[in-house]
């Protein structure tokens, strides 16, 4: 249902085992016979929606090819106190090496999913899609922007790369709104790219420019007031996609959808995000 990049992936598990076990898991392999196996469980010690099941399967799998899951609750599951999403059978020393990075991993992107899942359920029933930012965990954005759409809402840009976002500080520095469109669109074609063109406006005044001139695909709309944010929504009238930003919270974003703007981008889905608590118990 929802989709990991395996390539990510497989090297962003290399890499947190090689920050976590180096040459080594000393303490497995000192107590533990090499042909031991084991199983256990997965017990959720919280609410919300679990994320990260695909994952923990992926690094035992790295770690075990033998490993076998039994999953009663899939990713984008409601849980609560005491349930148990998995069982795991697999090599014993695989296990324990594996444990804290899928417990660190699943309470991370299951506090993300969680969140994201409420922004989703306010917005319930509006013709508007809540989005992520850039603003996530380094090097976790891959899987941070998985949690996000297995909590309901949707991704923005992946990064700088495959969309142009003219925000304040670009205007700024380039003289103009004029002059940033026009740049933008003489770099584009003089690179041969395709990429949409949102633009972020503080002010009716700078609204108004935007629209003189064209050649976006979106603006933003970044901390508006409710009803000057629906006085905009009227004015472009359908012209350009609209997005609002600045600040979104759980108590306001209904009402902002109600102003009939088409996306609402939340940086809170990621920087604000609370964790799961998790913890993988040995079944003896």
């Amino acid at each position: 249902m929802y989709s990991i990049d395996k390539e990510l992936l497989h090297q962003f598990i290399v890499d947190a085992l090689y920050e976590d076990v180096h040459e080594g898991d000393h303490t497995s392999l000192a107590c533990i016979p090499a042909d031991a196996r084991s199983k256990a469980r997965l017990l959720v010690k919280g609410e919300g929606v679990i994320a990260g099941i695909a994952f923990a399967e992926a690094v035992f799998k790295h770690l075990d090819p033998t490993v076998t899951l039994d999953i009663r609750i899939k990713d984008g599951e409601d849980v609560k106190y005491g349930d148990e999403p998995f069982y795991i059978e697999c090599n014993a020393q695989a296990l324990l090496t594996g444990e804290r990075l899928v417990l660190n991993t699943m309470q991370r992107l299951s506090g993300v999913a969680t969140l994201a899942s409420r922004f989703a359920f306010e917005v319930e029933g509006l013709p508007v899609k809540i989005l992520d930012t850039r603003k996530t965990t380094p090097l976790m954005r891959f899987l941070e922007k998985w949690a996000v759409k297995v909590g309901g809402c949707e991704n923005y840009r992946t990064g700088l790369y495959d969309w142009i976002m003219i925000k304040d500080n670009h205007v700024d520095a380039s003289g103009s709104i004029n002059q940033a469109i026009k740049k933008v669109h003489e770099y584009l074609d003089r690179n041969n790219l395709d990429l949409g063109i949102t633009i972020e406006v503080r002010n009716l005044v700078e609204l108004q420019e935007v629209l003189d001139i064209g050649g976006v695909t979106r603006i933003m709309l970044d901390n508006f007031e409710i009803p000057i944010m629906a006085e905009a929504v009227a004015h472009i009238n359908g012209r350009f996609e609209t997005e609002a930003s600045g600040g979104i919270t759980l108590n306001t974003v209904r009402a902002i959808a109600e102003t009939g703007v088409d996306f609402i981008s939340v940086g809170a889905l990621t920087h604000s995000a609370g964790t799961m608590d998790l913890s993988l118990k040995v079944i003896k």
